[in-house]
């Protein structure tokens, strides 16, 4: 009866021995795993870390010549616009809308929008100019209502030399704020607006 009620034996005290043995082998086998998974992370971080230091100073470079294109291309865009419109026409004989404009001007009178159109053909900024008749006008100026003649003027040109030919009419013209609108072109006769290139060469 006392050994069926759990009483030690030979076997049992046995196997109490090595249960100690056995978690003490498992407890070093952990041990040693996670010194071998330990090391060969620090190994992974310290070659990542080596790559990257090797990477760093060719990557500098290649960022430089990344911004030296940026920059490149914007100082450059108002040409490159310019030869992707004469590709585009030559390939495809279409019109892209806006390669040309058309300015109007006001001047004070005729002997005025006579001057600074022949200022701006002589210069080759416009193709061609029309000079309307005199028309009344009525305006702001200094909080009160003018009224006067004025003549306007019409300028056909390349969108590409609008900047030029306003500051050339405003280096030019009696008015301390003269009126200058642009309008882009979306179509017209392909002849015609040819012959706008040929008579306004490109920048």
């Amino acid at each position: 009866m006392a050994k069926g009620r759990g009483l030690p034996t030979a076997g049992n005290r046995v196997q109490r021995r090595k249960a100690p043995g056995r978690c003490g082998q498992v407890g070093i086998f952990s041990r040693l795993q996670m010194a071998f998974v330990g090391g060969a992370k620090m190994e992974w971080i310290c070659q990542r870390c080596h790559r990257e230091s090797i990477s760093q100073p060719f990557f500098r470079p290649g960022l430089l010549v990344i911004c030296l294109v940026v920059v490149f291309t914007m100082v450059m865009y108002p040409a490159l616009r310019t030869l992707g419109f004469q590709l585009h026409s030559a390939l495809t004989g279409s019109y892209i809308p806006g390669h040309h404009s058309i300015l109007l001007i006001n001047c004070p009178n005729e002997q005025i929008a006579r001057g600074i159109g022949r200022i701006l053909m002589e210069g080759k900024l416009a193709a061609s100019i029309n000079i309307f008749p005199e028309s009344s006008i009525m305006y702001y100026w200094k909080g009160e209502i003018q009224d006067a003649t004025e003549i306007l003027l019409l300028a056909q040109t390349r969108t590409s030399k609008v900047q030029k030919l306003i500051e050339k009419v405003k280096s030019v013209h009696p008015y301390d704020i003269p009126q200058i609108l642009s309008f882009p072109v979306e179509y017209g006769s392909l002849p015609y607006l040819k012959w706008i290139d040929e008579a306004v060469p490109a920048d």
